[in-house]
């Protein structure tokens, strides 16, 4: 996302005695049925696997006094949207329920609170011992200000030291306004301590285009270089300049690295195919299609000559002509878990037009399916934030479609896996800055361009577990949304 590993300090929702609760001081209280009513409704139009849920089936309204006996069984509206949702951890794992909107809203557009990090938790031996590494640093953030970089090695946070047995606890510190993390510094294994480093989160707004760079002399070939870390429609004219960059440079090849990438505006991901292919012209990048309520729905997006410009606040504000390269017939992209949904749908919309989508690093995360935001505006099918409920903030963001690409392929549900095999994790302790020639992952992509064969040192790895940090991950940050203006722009 625009703000990575983003941990947003959100209000949360006290409920009242009379089964009513108050989303912001300053709305009108209204009632959880009045709620619940909405989530039933909206979900039973537009989810994806609507007729897979029986609790969605179209008769569960038929006889008011039994529905209105069901929506009375949740005390708070997530409770019933949670419940709705189809086989959560085998299959749905990507819809939720928003509290607010708004914050939302800022969200998709790279603004929100946060401490500008994003790490990656590892148990470094047999011990039990684990540290954090930062993988990313926001600029112009909390941590930025306090000097913290990529490849930094934390194993303390506020004074507890983290092991196997106390990690679940905890990580959970990092959603705190404020922390203190101890760095560390390593060497044959052990861990010496430097020092604590005291963050407090800040509202950020950060360009998800982090870097872009030329290698002048790769195997006799200028190789591009753009680290991409977010699909935000407001910063597509900063993706187009990058572009404008490597067309100026007359690259022979392009490296582009998602690692960070989950997502974010389907729109966007067309436009960044658009400016990778050479011979896209008009020709179909991708089809979505909808639940069979919403067939009508069904459209596609072709590669364009042009794209939009928006504000901060997603309002249109011009158009500009696609940055298009043109001699690419072949990409690389640098993936991790993190790669997900928009990021996934360039590597699945190109790979039927390119002579080779190259990946490196490790498995992509595997979301094949996007969402829209439903609010409480039933006269529009929900779809209509203008005419929302006007005393309550709650809105959905289900799955709606699923996405194919020119050859109807969407079969990577378990991730795509990558060509060329690199555990970032497994380098710790030598996690080098993002452009760095020598950075394990990027040097593969590198190493392949010059006909080599990445040899890496993995004899002292077999200890080294990669562990998931769910406590920082955030709903907003692997998904995959369609703007409003779909629906009334179909090509």
């Amino acid at each position: 996302m625009k703000v990575l590993k983003t941990l947003i300090l959100l209000v949360t929702i006290s409920f009242l005695t009379t089964s009513c609760f108050n989303d912001n001081d300053d709305i009108t209280t209204v009632s959880t049925n009045e709620i619940n009513d909405f989530v039933w409704k909206g979900m039973n139009s537009w989810y994806n696997w609507q007729s897979q849920v029986a609790d969605l089936d179209d008769a569960k309204d038929d006889n008011s006094g039994a529905y209105n006996a069901f929506l009375n069984e949740f005390t708070h509206p997530s409770d019933l949207f949670n419940s709705l949702k189809y086989e959560t951890d085998a299959v749905d794992r990507f819809s939720w329920f928003i509290d607010d909107y708004i914050v939302q809203q800022q969200q998709f557009q790279g603004i929100s609170l946060s401490h500008g990090l994003k790490y990656q938790s590892v148990q470094i031996n047999n011990d039990g011992d684990i540290i954090l590494y930062i993988r990313h640093v926001a600029d112009n953030s909390p941590a930025s200000n306090a000097n913290i970089k990529r490849g930094d090695i934390i194993n303390a946070i506020d004074g507890t030291v983290l092991n196997s047995g106390n990690f679940g606890t905890i990580i959970n510190n990092l959603s705190n306004d404020t922390i203190t993390l101890s760095f560390v510094s390593e060497s044959g294994g052990t861990l010496t301590f430097v020092e604590d480093k005291t963050i407090t989160a800040a509202v950020l707004t950060e360009n998800p285009v982090y870097l872009k760079k030329v290698f002048n002399d790769i195997n006799e070939k200028k190789v591009g270089y753009l680290v991409y870390n977010g699909f935000r429609s407001s910063y597509n004219d900063e993706l187009n300049d990058a572009f404008s960059f490597f067309k100026s440079e007359n690259i022979d090849e392009l490296i582009l690295d998602l690692r960070l990438n989950g997502g974010g505006s389907v729109t966007t991901s067309a436009y960044l195919a658009s400016m990778i292919y050479a011979n896209a012209e008009l020709g179909k990048f991708a089809d979505l299609k909808f639940n069979s309520k919403h067939t009508n729905e069904n459209s596609f997006y072709n590669f364009q000559n042009t794209l939009n410009v928006f504000d901060s606040n997603d309002k249109k504000i011009g158009e500009k002509a696609i940055n298009r390269l043109n001699i690419l017939n072949r990409l690389y992209v640098l993936t991790s878990n993190s790669t997900a949904s928009a990021s996934e749908m360039v590597i699945n919309g190109l790979r039927p037009y390119m002579n080779e989508v190259k990946l490196i690093g490790t498995t992509t995360y595997g979301k094949n399916v996007g969402s829209i935001t439903l609010y409480d505006s039933p006269l529009s099918d929900f779809q209509d934030k203008a005419s929302a409920n006007p005393n309550h903030l709650n809105a959905m963001q289900p799955i709606v479609f699923q996405i194919f690409n020119k050859n109807g392929e969407s079969d990577y549900t378990q991730g795509f896996q990558p060509d060329i095999e690199v555990k970032e994790y497994e380098f710790w302790n030598n996690i080098l800055p993002f452009g760095d020639e020598n950075e394990v992952i990027l040097k593969a992509a590198l190493d392949d361009i010059r006909g080599l064969t990445t040899k890496l040192d993995t004899s002292k790895k077999s200890s080294v577990l990669k562990l998931d940090m769910i406590v920082v991950d955030f709903s907003f940050e692997k998904e995959m949304y369609i703007e409003n203006d779909f629906f009334n722009k179909k090509e």
